[in-house]
């Protein structure tokens, strides 16, 4: 079980190891590549943001939203979608495609793929997703039109968070990077079970029955790329690219949000147990290559693009803002995140570690499960994506919403940071 606040001395190597010990080597590897990357997306995801509200309430406010609000694309086939809806439906899937990817990934030969050791954050996604949902649902329980946001505080950023954590947490136990990211993969797929059953109000069954067709053909043509493609990519965009094309476009067009599809392309791209584990193998599999390729297009492009064109909320000045700030939805986020998000993680993960023969790593300290818990409040890619779904873009709910995501997010990274950078250090001293 995790100890309390100091430090613990490493344990040696004859001990038996707790949740996550195994493989932590190889993790480790593969984290700091995570890191790497997902650092200096969460950095550019920031800025986006904050240009997008700058730009939002000056002078020029009227470019911004103008420039979000123009539509383009083929009305026949029912893609005539302001730039804003482009990039929450269209770029927003290349990201959830990734999504995809990194949990076939982990089912397969990540932490999830043993209950044992997949057990403790796995309920702690859930107590996460639950008690914010409950929260924000308490707060606005008088208005209907007000509640239909409960799932808004329910998901963590994984970029923000990872890059939060990489930036103060350089020295914390891999364990505890493990943890989090585990929290963090499980915390999306919940997010995308709730954006494809609570949030599609009416589904088109032929375009949704159509879309299997270039589904099973990806899936094919994915699971065979070997033979037919050989170990060049080359020849893989001019065939799997415009079927993937293809299932975007029908799933969009049957209701179903068209970000569900990028996950289900995600999922069906084959992962070889002993190449993502580092084994013997015959060179990198279909997933590796896709996520090396994409994952750059998705952090420094797709993300911070959706980010720029959501965040942009025209607070009205003081009042406005102050409006905005009494809103039932702003206090029920805020309040959801920065305190239902931690207080769900801790308490869950309390639980489970009680109630089964599961334990933490001995390098955990509940101090340090704190810092990571309050990292989960920062709510940002699918919290603007869910706000959009849950009031529409541009209304007054949505607004608030939006700006309830962006102080949250800041207040959860910055209780984080006070919490892990301490810890840091400890652990920095300790190693010396």
């Amino acid at each position: 079980m995790p100890h309390d606040d100091l430090p613990p001395p490493r344990p040696p190597a004859a001990a038996a190891p707790g949740l996550f010990a195994e493989d932590t080597s190889l993790e480790s590897t593969r984290l700091g590549e995570i890191l790497r990357k997902e650092t200096v997306g969460g950095i550019v995801l920031v800025i986006a943001a904050v240009v997008a509200v700058v730009w939002a309430n000056s002078p020029l406010s009227g470019a911004y939203f103008a420039l979000r609000d123009f539509e383009f694309g083929p009305a026949a086939l029912g893609l005539h979608l302001s730039v804003g809806e482009w990039a929450a439906d269209g770029l927003l899937a290349i990201f959830f495609f990734l999504v995809g990817l990194e949990l076939k990934r982990e089912f397969v030969a990540g932490e999830l793929r043993r209950i044992s050791k997949a057990i403790v954050p796995v309920a702690a996604a859930f107590g996460g997703v639950i008690v914010p949902a409950l929260i924000f649902t308490a707060i606005n329980a008088a208005d209907p039109e007000a509640v239909r946001g409960w799932a808004i505080p329910t998901a963590t950023d994984i970029a923000f968070a990872v890059a939060v954590l990489a930036i103060v947490g350089s020295r914390l136990p891999a364990a505890l990077r493990i943890f989090l990211l585990t929290l963090a993969v499980v915390d999306d797929l919940i997010a995308i079970g709730i954006i494809a059953f609570v949030y599609t109000s009416a589904i088109e069954v032929l375009p949704l029955v159509l879309a299997i067709v270039p589904l099973a053909a990806y899936v094919f043509l994915t699971q065979r790329f070997r033979r037919f493609f050989g170990l060049h990519p080359a020849a893989n965009w001019f065939i799997l690219l415009p079927v993937a094309v293809s299932v975007w476009g029908l799933i969009h067009a049957s209701g179903v949000h068209a970000t569900v599809a990028g996950v289900l392309l995600g999922f069906a791209v084959p992962v070889i147990r002993s190449q993502a584990s580092g084994g013997p193998g015959t060179g990198p599999g279909l997933s590796e290559v896709f996520e090396h390729r994409f994952r750059p297009i998705s952090t420094g492009f797709a993300v911070p693009v959706f980010a720029f064109f959501s965040a942009g909320v025209a607070f009205g000045g003081l009042d406005g803002l102050r409006t905005a700030l009494s809103s039932p939805v702003t206090i029920g986020i805020i309040a959801a995140l920065v305190l239902g998000k931690p207080i769900g993680i801790l308490a869950t993960t309390w639980i489970t570690t009680r109630i089964t023969r599961a334990e933490l790593d001995r390098t955990i300290t509940w101090i340090d499960l704190t810092g990571v818990a309050l990292l989960g409040g920062i709510g940002f890619t699918v919290s603007l994506l869910v706000a959009e779904l849950s009031y529409g873009l541009g209304s007054a709910h949505d607004d608030d919403a939006k700006v309830a995501i962006l102080i949250a997010s800041v207040v959860a990274a910055g209780l984080a940071t006070a919490v892990l950078r301490p810890r840091n250090r400890r652990y920095k001293h300790q190693d010396a």
